[in-house]
């Protein structure tokens, strides 16, 4: 379905960002993409979704395909056009209109036109808090709700991948069980693949199939989500536990070794 194959990414001819990066997200699969800030995480995003070229960024080596096509030079309204929609980091909303009105943007672009009145029940269907928000100023909507209305808003345009940066970003533990929850459901039910961008690596590996995980613009490891969930490296740094079960300061961690065991 997407192929990224040893894909390079430099910023104004000068800066190199991802330095030969591979994945591959399946038909109806969910892919957790787990690394620090500064990783690449997000730039990997916005080379697959062309936003890329709105920020002076290039795919300067390597390739994306889609369905077999490539797509890396692509326009992003383009790619939105075949199926593959970002929803990006901050809840980014048109704040001065409603939350239907937000939704309802969402499937205007469609080539095939949209049956609107059906696909709002859709969104309303899988974030029934939404309902009655709908004639909100989505302005003053809480930080959960105004994530809720984004993905909603990505679903109304029917995208056959959904690729979602930092959903759990400034929320509350129990908001963000939501969500996930709501995400993994949309899988399920809409067979729907979702490349899903995440710094909190134990919500994102209980709903994803499999995942890779980015240090320095490069993937430096990948795996089934069960196995990486049990992997020593994984809960040491990212879920902060020791091999004894012992949580763990970032500060203890041994960058170096897990380096070592990594690229090994």
């Amino acid at each position: 379905m997407l192929k990224l194959n040893n894909i390079e990414v430099v910023y104004s001819d000068v800066i190199l960002v991802l330095r030969g990066v591979s994945l591959q997200v399946d038909a109806g699969q969910i892919v957790a993409l787990l690394g620090a800030n500064g990783a690449g995480k997000t730039t990997t995003l916005k080379a697959i979704s062309g936003l890329l070229h709105t920020e002076l960024g290039e795919v300067t080596r390597g390739s994306i395909e889609w369905a077999g096509a490539r797509i890396d030079h692509h326009q992003p309204e383009d790619i939105v056009q075949k199926g593959i929609i970002q929803v990006i980091e901050g809840r980014r909303l048109f704040s001065h209109l409603t939350v239907e009105e937000n939704l309802i943007v969402g499937g205007i672009g469609r080539e095939n036109g949209s049956n609107i009145k059906r696909d709002l029940e859709m969104a309303y269907h899988y974030f029934p808090r939404l309902r009655a928000l709908r004639t909100r100023v989505s302005g003053y909507l809480s930080g959960g709700e105004q994530q809720m209305v984004v993905i909603g808003r990505a679903l109304m345009g029917h995208p056959q991948l959904m690729m979602l940066d930092e959903p759990s970003l400034g929320l509350a533990p129990l908001i963000v069980q939501e969500i996930f929850d709501n995400i993994a459901r949309i899988n399920r039910e809409e067979k729907m693949a979702i490349l899903l961008v995440e710094q909190n690596a134990v919500v994102a590996l209980n709903i994803a199939h499999h995942g890779y995980v980015m240090e320095n613009g490069r993937v430096v490891l990948d795996a089934p989500a069960d196995k990486l969930r049990e992997n020593e490296d994984i809960k040491e740094f990212y879920l902060g536990l020791t091999q004894l079960g012992a949580r763990k300061s970032y500060r203890q961690v041994k960058h170096y070794k897990r380096r070592k065991r990594w690229l090994g």
